[in-house]
């Protein structure tokens, strides 16, 4: 396990706020073999963009995919008590085992798109305090898991896939980002597993609350983090941290996993250029959220199950981009005359 470049909030602030390291070198290389493919120029569209994307993070002119893990990271939540979600908080132990036996839907998406599945279960999957009284988590706390989703990722890896598992967790996601970028619960909460009216309404009333007793930190992105976060959303921004130093390309995957990163991206513009997020939720907030973070999301199958199902669904489109980039014959190749 590694030490982390960050001891605590204020380092951990000054890293996220370093320049990216991607490889415009690569980017050039990958830019001059796709004009001499067989295809009129950017026929290919957003392909084309994912093989720059993909070179540019490993910092390889031919990129490769031979090593793609998929983390799920799973937590449970204080304000889960508030009657937030349509299911009871044991639940989120039950689907980690569910993982751990391949049993889920997420087993049978990475056995098909060739990844590599892990499950980190953080804090013993002992809730954060209930935000609506208190922060989610103490600085300690706040780090410690932040340090499990850094210390998770492989520097070897070629593609991350991230996802969660957390009962409740759509309710943190709504009001990290009503913190972030203005608004209130009713503008950013949706129905998450289920929520029937009444529990949308207890959803909505604990968003707002949580704003209310917090708004004092909502200068710092990371204390709004803290505060209305939950293990698994810090594990993932550990993850994405360490990512971005690694030089990995990574797939979020829906509502809750972009509003977890939404903070570095608000601490620095470049904070998720390495990130591409996989698919569109059905939870209302979340193409908002994207599009606050400049990204279009790169499939939409109304997908809302979270464990990391639409990242590593999008594995594949990215194995086809490189697929053609690096299969295609070019112009000379084919004897076609320029």
């Amino acid at each position: 396990m590694s030490t982390p470049p960050f001891a605590d909030i204020d380092s951990l602030r000054a890293l996220c706020r370093e320049p990216a390291l991607s490889d415009p070198i690569a980017i050039n290389q990958i830019a001059e073999r796709e004009a001499t493919l067989t295809k009129p120029a950017g026929s290919l569209g957003r392909l084309e963009e994912l093989t720059s994307w993909l070179g540019a993070w490993q910092r390889r002119s031919t990129p490769r995919l031979e090593r793609v893990q998929t983390i799920i990271f799973a937590g449970n939540h204080g304000v889960a008590a508030q009657g937030v979600s349509a299911w009871p908080s044991d639940v989120t132990a039950l689907m980690v085992q569910n993982f751990r036996n391949g049993g889920a839907a997420i087993n049978q998406l990475s056995r098909y798109a060739g990844t590599t599945l892990t499950v980190e279960t953080l804090e013993d999957l002992r809730p954060t305090a209930d935000f609506t009284q208190t922060a989610a988590m103490d600085d300690e706390t706040f780090l410690r898991t932040l340090t499990r989703g850094f210390n998770a990722v492989s520097p070897e890896t070629d593609l991350l896939c991230l996802g969660e598992m957390g009962i409740g967790n759509t309710t943190p996601a709504a009001a990290l980002s009503a913190a972030l970028f203005g608004g209130d619960g009713k503008e950013w909460a949706g129905r998450g597993a289920g929520n029937d009216d009444d529990a949308m309404l207890r959803k909505i009333s604990a968003i707002d609350r949580a704003l209310e007793l917090h708004r004092s930190s909502f200068a710092d992105p990371l204390q709004i983090a803290r505060r209305l976060g939950g293990h698994e959303l810090a594990a993932i921004m550990g993850a994405v941290i360490a990512a971005r130093m690694h030089g990995i390309p990574m797939l979020l995957d829906g509502f809750v996993c972009t509003a977890a990163v939404a903070p570095l991206y608000v601490l620095h513009p470049e904070g998720l250029t390495h990130c591409r997020i996989s698919h569109c939720s059905a939870e209302p907030g979340h193409i908002r959220l994207a599009t606050l973070l400049g990204q279009k999301p790169l499939l939409d199958f109304g997908l809302r199950l979270g464990e990391a199902s639409g990242a590593t669904l999008a594995v594949p489109l990215i194995r086809a981009a490189l697929a053609c980039h690096t299969g295609m014959h070019t112009f000379a190749e084919a004897g076609i005359a320029g």
